[in-house]
Parts: structure tokens; C-alpha cells; sequence
């Protein structure tokens, strides 16, 4: 029999947010989810976003009660979405939890969707005004689940270990700092003394548990965040007191305050000769993180992991930290967690290691990650050693899983198989279809949009500038537009072309990248494509200027760039009485007749501004040609030039809103 659950109490909700970062998945569902509900719908609102789709009703019609998978479909978000509100209320509710009305105006109002109740029948009212009064029913379940969401969850709430993740520049020792701490030697067995994987390991200090992430880096930190997984409660900045503050140093501050997570510094490397914690702290100050030793509210505490100095005064600041924040879990709730990593394994099949969020996870549940699913075989802690279950916090590696999940995703227990199944399956269909979710990229042409829908106040930005110079009078300009409507927060300010780093920042924080006289890596360019995260490139200030402040006030202009659409090798030139004909070699994309072109010579250009004239496949006239194909190319201007072994490259004009 499902539970209904009451509505919770806006008094309750700044406390129980505070008692838990639990698992936040970014899962996919088919939106064509059944739903008893009257099937007319409200009007839907203009189109609001870069994707012609139709934008969420205004309102909805709810009984009684109704489950957290139909109201979304109701209201046309993801389950995620609902989820994640239960979850600041302290409650971890899978998608088949059935909720009350109540709930469900309480979700409508953060969704800012009106949730009204069904129109009532002529028989229904004269029932209600023939009722007479009669004695006191006796109690009945329902009265015994008329307490708040939040009030019942506090009370199954108990203290759960903090979830730690090390975060630093590379070689500045993070993995000794865990292999000191576990009084293991996993360093050693490293390829170079570089971590290669993610792994979760826990341990104990003082009769209280500590679950730490031993994380390749900062990009795998944001990836699971980008995902929609909130995995860490409290990161440890490693910094090298001979190194100082590093490129890398900068970027995992930077992706720990777009997480909102407490931050402790361990300045390594102390017993070094040419050691100097007092430079580490004068260079963490100008990054915004004020030691405590100054009157700031950073925790810095200085260590050497190779002699095991300060490794107890560091875990004696975790627990501190920890009861400040007060992580808490209900380990008798619904079953959730996140995937830290996964692989194939030869002899064992699919294994992954879990981090349990919320309730506990037992040998033999049915579990549902991501797009697949499976039934739990074995259990293993972090060691190794079979276990029968993990409570909140507790890393474990688990066996039978039908396909290898990705590190990020979210689980949940299900009831059965069956369910498990279908769950699994709406899931792959939604990712399979042609409309993918990709809400998360923000650009500023529709910033104002979504600031009107009351959903973006905060304007993030992510600048990178050619410069220290330069980078400075940027931040202080774009900071001085800020005002009471729109907040501008840069994010991370630093130097050097823009990164596939970058990018991941942007995805996970809903960020736009602003860069002024640098370039953008490919990788940063392929991954920008992919996931929607705009890019703007600049060169005059005052121009990225007015495009901010446009954008604050609706007004922002569209713009076109150029896409590189393919790239060809000139394999023989020939003479002809209008001039020449290049025959060349699609290498990859596609050559299409009109497209911009430009050649290049051992990377240098020789040739600019000119366009194909002329496509020809043989004696055909051709509009286009794909990789692995020959052709033969006339251009508007420079093909006189251009030799044998020269590369063309090919581009079009796309406009970007």
C-alpha cells in the first residue's frame, strides 16, 4: 500500500535543506506518462526556448493524491525536476511515491505552476450540502500522515558521515594525502603517481566515520555535477607549499564554489625546505578564500603527507565542519545514491561503485542507474570484503547490473523487476528521442526570457582573457552592471584560451563563456556543440559590453558565426581556359557548393574570403560532397595558388540567437 504524504512546512524547509546535499540525478523520462487526470489543458505559453517545443502549462488539475511521475508528466518537466524539490524538503521520493494535493501545490508553486483542484460535479455539491453532521469518526490512517513531509522525515533523520572530495593542482599530493590517511599504499601502484580513476573509500577517526572521493581531478568533481548528482559535502583543497597556487589550483576553487561546498585548505609539502605557507595563504586571499587565521572563514591547516604532520588536525576540521553543517540521512527511507565509477570487468562482468545517499542498500534489492537496471548479486566494501548492506554515505562495489552505467548517474531501489524494466526503458527512450534536454545551457539571447519566467535572476559567467592586464578591467566592467534585478557572478576569471574545463563548469553552473582576444580548444569547441554552452568571443570591450547589458534588458541582437563543415586535400591541379580546377579529397565533413573556403600550407593560410564556385563529381555538377569522396573544386578567387598536398578547409554562416 503507497504512503500519502502531507505537504511540507515552509518553516521546515531551510533546515532540512541544510541537512542533506543527497543525490540529485539528472535522469531522462518519457514525458507520455499515464496520468487519470481530465484531459483538457491549459493554453501553452509562447515558445520560449531555442528549441520549437511547447513551454509547461501554467496550471494543472490535481485530485486527492497523485504520483510524482504523473504530475510531472502533468506539468511537462522531468521527474528529476519534482524530485529534487522533495529533496530540500529532506525527503527522498522515487518517481512512484504518491503525493497529496497539498504536496503538489507546495511543487507547483517552486515550478511556478498553479496546481488547482478538479471541478466539482452538481451531485457532488448537493451530496455535500445534504451531509449532516455526524459523531466523530474513530482515527484512521489518514490521520496518522497528516504530519509535513519534512516533519516526518526529521524524525527518521540521523547523523550520516560526511561525504569528502580532494581537489588540487596535479603532483600537489592529493592521493598521498588519502594513501596517509587509509595507511594504505595506493600511490605507489599508479601509473606515474597520477590517479587514473575514481575511487570512494572510508574511514574512521575518533569512533566517527568519513567517506572520501579520490577524484582524477576537478573535470570528473563537475562532470557528476553537470549530471545533476550533488556527491560532495565538504571538498579539501590540496595546494603544495613549495608549488603555491596553480592554473588547476584556480579551477577546482572555482568548480567548488559553483558546487556551494564548504572548502578546507591542506597546504602540503610543509616539510619541504623551500616550504612557504605564508605565500599559499597571501595567494589564496587574492582568490577569495580568507584563512580563519586572518578573520576570514576558510579553514587552512598545514600538513606534510609524506610525514603524517597535521593528518589529525585535518580530519579533527572535517568533523568539525561536518557537525556544523549537520549531514543527515534517513537510512529507513527510500534507497538513492549516485554511481562513482563503473567498468566491465572481464572475470565479473558489469561492476560499479555506489556512494548510498539516502536509506540503505541490501544485498538482492532491484535497483534502477540511470538507463539500466539490475538485480544486486554481491556486495563489497571498499576493501573488498562482502557485505550484506550499505547505510548513508557507505561506498560499495556492486555486482549485476544488466549495463555498465556512467559516473554521475543516480540509482534508486524499485520494488521489483518488472518495474525496474520499464523504468529503464522510458528512460532510453527519452534519451533516444530527438528532443533532448538541454535546459541546463544558458546564452545570453535568452537570459531575459528566462529572467521574465522568474527562473534566472543570476547572470553566470565564466570570462577568459589574453591578459592579466586586460582580465582585470573586464571583471571590474561586467561586475559594475550588476544590479538590484540581475546579479552578474563570474565564476572563474583567468587567463588563456578557453577549455573543455571551461565548458564543464558552464554545463554544470548554467553559465555563459565570455573570452576576449584568446582562442577556444577543440575539444572545448566539440563539447560546447554538443551540450548548447554559448561561447562568446570578443575583441573590444566595450562591444561585449553592451552585448551583456543587452541581454540584461531583452534587447541582445542575433549573431552569426562561421562552422567549419569540412576539410579537403588538393591531390592534383588542373589548367583550364577559365582558369583552375583543384581535384581533391573530402577528408571528413562535407564540401558543399557556396560554402566559404580558405587554404592552408603546412598550417599556414594562403588563401582567404573565397567560395566554392564550382562542385563537380566527374562530369556532374554536384551540391555537395561527403567524406571519402573526390571531387573537383573551383573557388572564386586564389585557386592559382593553391599546390598539390595544400588542405582546403570549408565553412558556412550560422546564425546564433
Amino acid at each position: 500500500m503507497t504512503t500519502k504524504s502531507k505537504a511540507p512546512s515552509r518553516n521546515g524547509a531551510n533546515s532540512a535543506q541544510r541537512g542533506g546535499h543527497h543525490a540529485k540525478g539528472r535522469s531522462q523520462y518519457d514525458k507520455g506518462g499515464r496520468s487519470q487526470q481530465p484531459k483538457e489543458r491549459p493554453m501553452p505559453r509562447p515558445d520560449e526556448g531555442r528549441v520549437a517545443v511547447a513551454a509547461p502549462p501554467k496550471e494543472v488539475v490535481v485530485g486527492e493524491a497523485i504520483t510524482v511521475r504523473d504530475l510531472a508528466s502533468l506539468m511537462q518537466r522531468s521527474p528529476i525536476d519534482l524530485i529534487k524539490i522533495l529533496m530540500q524538503y529532506g525527503i527522498m521520493a522515487p518517481i512512484t511515491h504518491t503525493i497529496d494535493h497539498d504536496t503538489a501545490v507546495i511543487l507547483g508553486e517552486e515550478l511556478g505552476v498553479a496546481v488547482n483542484w478538479p471541478a466539482r460535479t452538481v451531485e457532488e455539491i448537493a451530496e455535500e450540502v445534504d451531509e449532516q453532521p455526524t459523531a466523530p469518526k474513530p482515527p484512521s490512517q489518514r490521520t496518522f500522515i497528516q504530519k509535513t513531509m519534512a516533519e516526518q522525515a526529521a524524525e527518521r533523520m540521523v547523523e550520516r558521515p560526511p561525504v569528502v572530495a580532494v581537489l588540487g593542482h596535479v603532483d600537489h599530493g592529493k592521493t598521498t594525502l588519502l594513501d596517509r590517511i587509509r595507511h594504505t599504499n595506493v600511490a605507489a601502484g599508479e601509473a606515474g603517481g597520477i590517479t587514473q580513476r575514481t575511487g570512494a573509500y572510508q574511514v574512521t577517526v575518533k569512533g566517527k566515520k568519513i567517506s572520501f572521493l579520490d577524484t582524477p581531478g576537478h573535470e570528473a568533481f563537475t562532470a557528476m555535477r553537470a549530471r545533476g548528482a550533488q556527491v560532495t559535502d565538504i571538498v579539501v583543497l590540496v595546494v603544495a607549499a613549495d608549488d603555491g597556487v596553480m592554473p588547476q589550483t584556480k579551477e577546482a576553487i572555482s568548480h567548488a564554489r559553483a558546487a556551494n561546498v564548504p572548502i578546507i585548505v591542506a597546504i602540503n609539502k610543509i616539510d619541504k625546505p623551500n616550504a612557504n605557507p605564508q605565500r599559499v595563504m597571501e595567494e589564496l586571499a587574492k582568490e577569495g578564500l580568507q584563512p580563519e587565521a586572518w578573520g576570514g572563514d576558510t579553514i587552512m591547516v598545514e600538513i606534510s603527507a609524506l610525514t603524517d604532520l597535521g593528518i589529525d588536525d585535518l580530519l579533527d576540521n572535517i568533523l568539525v565542519l561536518a557537525e556544523v553543517e549537520q549531514f543527515k540521512a534517513d537510512p529507513k527511507g527510500d534507497c538513492v545514491g549516485t554511481v562513482i565509477e563503473a567498468e566491465l570487468d572481464k572475470f565479473r562482468g558489469v561492476t560499479a561503485t555506489l556512494l548510498v545517499q539516502n536509506g540503505t542498500l541490501h544485498r538482492g534489492d532491484t535497483i534502477v542507474v540511470g538507463k539500466t537496471w539490475g538485480r544486486i548479486k554481491a556486495m563489497f566494501d571498499y576493501e573488498g570484503k562482502p557485505i550484506k548492506e550499505a547505510g548513508p554515505s557507505m561506498p560499495t562495489m556492486v555486482l549485476g547490473l544488466q549495463e555498465v552505467p556512467m559516473a554521475g548517474d543516480v540509482f534508486e531501489r524499485v520494488s521489483n523487476d518488472r518495474q525496474a524494466r520499464q523504468i529503464a526503458e522510458e528512460r532510453r527512450q527519452a534519451a533516444a528521442a530527438p528532443l533532448q534536454e538541454t535546459r541546463r545551457a544558458m546564452s545570453l539571447d535568452d537570459f531575459f526570457k528566462r529572467f521574465e519566467g522568474g527562473e534566472a535572476k543570476t547572470l553566470n559567467l565564466i570570462v577568459r582573457a589574453d591578459m592579466q592586464g586586460t582580465l582585470e578591467p573586464i571583471v571590474k566592467s561586467l561586475n559594475d552592471l550588476s544590479n538590484d534585478e540581475v546579479e552578474i557572478k563570474i565564476l572563474q576569471a583567468s587567463i588563456g584560451d578557453i577549455s573543455e574545463s571551461d565548458v564543464m563548469l558552464a554545463e554544470a553552473s548554467d553559465a555563459v563563456i565570455i573570452g576576449f582576444s584568446v582562442g577556444i580548444d577543440k575539444a572545448a569547441h566539440v563539447r560546447a556543440e554538443h551540450s548548447g554552452v554559448e561561447i562568446r568571443q570578443y575583441d573590444i570591450i566595450y562591444k561585449m559590453l553592451e552585448d551583456i547589458e543587452d541581454a540584461m534588458k531583452g534587447m541582445l541582437e542575433p549573431i552569426y558565426k562561421e562552422s567549419v563543415i569540412g576539410h579537403a586535400t588538393v591531390l592534383q591541379m588542373f589548367k583550364l581556359r577559365k582558369g583552375f580546377v583543384a581535384g581533391c579529397m573530402v577528408n571528413d565533413g562535407v564540401v558543399k557548393r557556396g560554402a566559404l573556403a580558405r587554404a592552408l600550407r603546412n598550417g599556414e593560410e594562403i588563401v582567404s574570403g573565397a567560395r566554392v564556385e564550382t562542385l563537380r563529381r566527374f562530369t556532374e555538377d554536384v551540391a555537395e560532397v561527403r567524406q571519402g569522396y573526390e571531387c573537383g573544386i573551383n573557388l572564386s578567387q586564389g585557386d592559382e595558388l593553391l599546390k598539390e598536398g595544400d588542405v582546403l578547409e570549408f565553412s558556412e554562416r550560422v546564425r546564433v540567437r
